[in-house]
């Protein structure tokens, strides 16, 4: 069953979504060369602690920290420790999420360390990030699940390819609902599958974290030892970037964006609905 949320639930959602706004701005600033990935961690704890919030993903299964923190080849669960101290040209993407009255918000984002960065490696991150707006701009009253996954492979699909040759759309991992839950039904892909099917029918209330992680390779990925850390098996880089979002009868509303997504879905010629919290 995929849980519809009130306008009250929405806006409870809202307040979580802009806690991980306000990581991601924090950590941005502190992802710098010298920096380990347990520094971004703990300056995300402080702006969850700060804001009242509280943490989705320490303790999630066991997970051990509050973000995320995926470097270079890894793909997403990246656990932050010591050891990984971020150097000029690395790429890091950065996954958070937090906890309001309940109700949860989650979204993550690809920055880049320093300078020198090969084009291929920020045209990787801006085509993943365009073909989440894409996906997003297809989450519209009377569409289906798969139409967004068709707007963000269709996106990708799209783009030049790279030196490396291809973009790697991962398969095992994809969007999801989220609610009073962090990951709650229907999954979603970041292509098409015939065998998935239309999928649900989107109706006010939907809520959904829309997050596509692209590499410069494979579509493949393995998991560590550690039973967290995804990597891809031919060990190129990746991106990952993802919003949450409601839709509502006025349209929909990117929780985790400061300004609700508006700027960026009205280059999809998409009003987003107001802010539910004014």
């Amino acid at each position: 069953m995929v849980q519809l949320k009130t306008p009250e639930q929405i806006a409870k959602m809202r307040e979580a979504g802009l806690v991980v706004a306000a990581i991601h701005a924090a950590t941005r600033e502190a992802a710098v060369p010298g920096a380990t990935t347990r520094d971004l961690d703990m300056v995300a704890r402080k702006v969850i602690v700060d804001a009242g919030a509280k943490s989705n993903f320490l303790g999630y299964g066991g997970f051990p920290a509050t973000i995320c923190t995926s470097v270079n080849e890894v793909v997403v669960h990246g656990i932050p420790d010591d050891k990984t101290v971020l150097k000029d040209g690395d790429v890091i993407s950065i996954d958070a999420g937090a906890i309001v009255d309940g109700w949860h918000g989650d979204a993550a984002y690809t920055a880049f360390v320093g300078t020198g960065h090969a084009p291929e490696l920020i045209e990787l991150s801006r085509v993943t990030e365009e073909s989440m707006w894409a996906g997003i701009a297809a989450m519209k009253l009377g569409n289906r699940l798969v139409d967004i996954s068709k707007a963000i492979e269709g996106y990708i699909r799209r783009q030049p390819r790279p030196a490396t040759g291809k973009y790697g759309i991962i398969e095992d991992y994809g969007g999801h609902g989220i609610g009073s839950e962090m990951h709650m039904d229907p999954h979603l892909l970041n292509y098409v599958s015939r065998k998935r099917g239309k999928g649900i029918k989107l109706v006010p209330g939907v809520c959904l974290a829309i997050e596509p992680m692209v590499s410069l390779g494979t579509a493949q990925t393995e998991v560590l030892a550690d039973d967290w850390t995804v990597i891809t098996t031919d060990g190129t880089w990746s991106s990952h970037w993802e919003h949450s979002i409601a839709l509502t009868e006025a349209g929909p509303i990117v929780l985790t964006s400061p300004d609700c997504g508006k700027a960026k879905l009205a280059e999809y010629g998409v009003t987003t609905a107001p802010d539910p919290l004014g």
